[in-house]
């Protein structure tokens, strides 16, 4: 299993629905919202029924049917985008008293979206987005996080399947080279790299030098946990008997900032470039030119992983951009559902990380563009799209798809790979849960024109 070094403590939220905030004028009549308890998350919420049935008083609609938290949640999106003050009152009361993250999928999904359609409704999005990313900041230590992610690795391929593709591909593309420089932009805090490391270690040619320079754009007490992983990575590379040279590149606030000249890259190294859930984080409007900085690196390979969900193209429409994100939170969710014990605390833990995304997502619209840190995933196909103006895609080896397909057969029923075609829309290979396609991974090359400009 992949060694992992880095993920989040179980954070205190400061606020959710304070009495103050339903005097906003969305509301009109009377108010009576259950007030989840969000100063102690650890302190069971009271709910006079919490099985997945209710009923309103105003209107004498019971809840019982499997699906109840969709169905509500998609109800009170759309009052809102209508404006609809006495319906909106109504669902969110309702759903107040069905949710907890202590439930089943249901009250969990009803808990945490709610949180951002009270937001939306409320135009608390920022201040809440705030609190949130403030408490668990506040809460990030190196070994509890450690333990979380590879509680989570364990589990899930969610993360590993991303891990093994692109490891496959890097080793494919820096084959027979000397020295090797791979840029890691990623939010994989390096726990891709051990495993890597042991196949440098055993190849059949001299091992050869490899410089990694990680890239970091997170908060200072995300880039102050890189001391720690460095030091270990560094150890770890000493047991392999591998050259490692370790360097990280955390000054900068958006990716955009990033330069040649700051890579320190040096004419004789095989250059190689790894964006695991990286590029979601560049603002839309800036994707084209941060891809086009990576084409100037001349990189001998980009590996690309991404999640499969759309949050781009409808962002101008509340509507549809809550669809989409109650669909593949929906299915995250019932992945951890099935994934970890029903009494986990790190399943709780990163649920509660995804409350981050949710709320900035469906009600921070453009507030936060400063912080470098956008959530707008993009499908694969999007990727492909922009990809293909400066990249040529690379099919995946024989050898990594089997490591992969050996990676699945380690975790429960449900999961399996879907490979694609260069020639396809969107080359690459899916992950995929319940047949959904969940995650892509992919792996391009400059155009031939690009390299040639470049010497």
């Amino acid at each position: 299993m992949e060694k992992s070094l880095f993920f989040t403590k179980p954070t205190n939220y400061s606020y959710f629905l304070e009495k103050k905030d339903v005097q906003y004028h969305h509301f009109h009549g009377h108010h009576h919202i259950h007030v989840i308890n969000m100063q102690n998350p650890n302190q069971q919420p009271h709910h006079e029924n919490s099985s997945s049935r209710s009923q309103s008083p105003e209107y004498g609609e019971p809840v019982s049917d499997a699906k109840w938290a969709p169905r509500l949640l998609r109800e009170c999106a759309t009052a809102i985008y209508n404006k609809d003050s006495t319906k909106i009152h109504h669902l969110l009361w309702m759903l107040n008293e069905l949710a907890s993250p202590y439930g089943d999928c249901n009250q969990k999904l009803a808990f945490y979206f709610l949180q951002a359609l009270f937001c939306k409704a409320t135009d608390t999005g920022l201040r809440c987005y705030k609190t949130l990313t403030s408490a668990s900041e506040k809460s990030k230590s190196f070994d509890s996080s450690r333990k979380l992610i590879l509680k989570f690795q364990e589990v899930s391929p969610w993360t590993t399947f991303g891990h093994v593709a692109s490891n496959g591909a890097l080793l494919e593309a820096l084959d027979g080279e000397n020295k090797l420089h791979i840029i890691d932009i990623s939010d994989t805090f390096c726990t891709q790299w051990p495993t890597l490391l042991e196949a440098l270690a055993t190849r059949n040619d001299e091992t050869p030098h490899l410089k990694l320079t990680v890239v970091v754009t997170e908060s200072i007490l995300v880039k102050s946990v890189m001391k720690e992983v460095a030091q270990r990575m560094g150890k770890f590379a000493r047991l392999m008997g591998v050259p490692f040279e370790f360097n990280v590149i955390s000054e900068l606030n958006h990716l955009k900032e990033l330069t040649k000249e700051s890579l320190n890259i040096q004419e004789e190294e095989a250059l190689a470039v790894n964006c695991i859930g990286a590029l979601r984080k560049v603002e839309i409007e800036e994707r084209g030119a941060v891809i086009r900085m990576l084409q100037s690196l001349n990189p001998k390979v980009v590996t690309i992983v991404e999640h499969e969900a759309d949050f781009s193209s409808t962002r101008n429409d509340f509507v549809k951009c809550f669809e989409e994100c109650l669909r593949f939170y929906t299915l995250y969710f019932e992945m951890l559902d099935e994934s970890f014990p029903t009494t986990s605390n790190e399943r709780l833990v990163i649920e509660r990380e995804s409350s981050k995304c949710i709320v900035k997502v469906l009600a921070c619209d453009n507030e936060i563009r400063d912080q470098g840190d956008s959530e707008r995933r993009e499908r694969g196909n999007q990727w492909s799209e922009r990809l293909r103006e400066c990249f040529t895609p690379s099919p995946l080896n024989d050898d990594a798809v089997d490591d992969v397909k050996a990676l699945l057969k380690r975790y429960k029923a449900g999961w399996s790979l879907v490979q694609q075609q260069v020639d396809q829309e969107s080359p690459g290979i899916y992950l995929t849960w319940r047949e959904e396609q969940v995650v892509w991974a992919s792996s391009w090359k400059p155009q031939e024109k690009s390299m040639e400009g470049a010497t």
